[in-house]
């Protein structure tokens, strides 16, 4: 008799998408330092934000367009401008090398109910272009073969 609580073959834990997801998550830093385009036009952006997973989204402080530091949170008493969390469908969703249909854009997974956008919406909107290829940053290495 199978255990129920055992995904069966072929099937991923929730442990380890989550893994895999906090893994590219942890990646977008240095995927960032190797784009100098996207560098320079985030350089008058000076924030700290909440961004990442719903359930394990991280504090992220951007300065000059670079992410400076990148901590899991809760970090106690840690403050942020926005918050912008996303389920893990939705990242994965958006990580593709060609998204499909609403779920190709940041406002559109909001639209979906997959993501929350919260806080002072000013520094996301002023530097929405930005904020989108920023976390697209893992999608053009997938498609590079990049983990």
């Amino acid at each position: 008799m199978e255990r129920c609580d055992r995904p069966g073959r072929g099937e991923a834990t929730a442990s380890s998408v989550d893994a895999g997801l906090i893994a590219t998550f942890r990646s977008i830093p240095d995927l960032l330092a190797c784009d100098a385009a996207l560098v320079g036009r985030g350089r008058w952006l000076d924030v700290d934000c909440l961004l990442g997973p719903t359930m394990r989204p991280f504090h992220v402080a951007i300065r000059g367009g670079r992410i400076v530091e990148m901590i899991p949170a809760p970090v106690l008493m840690r403050s942020w401008r926005f918050a912008y969390r996303a389920s893990p469908a939705a990242f994965a969703a958006y990580w593709e090398p060609i998204p499909p249909p609403g779920w190709h854009d940041l406002l559109a997974l909001t639209k979906r109910g997959e993501a929350a956008l919260e806080g002072d919406l000013y520094p996301f909107m002023a530097h929405l272009q930005y904020f989108k290829d920023l976390l697209a940053l893992p999608r053009h290495s997938a498609v590079r073969g990049k983990p």
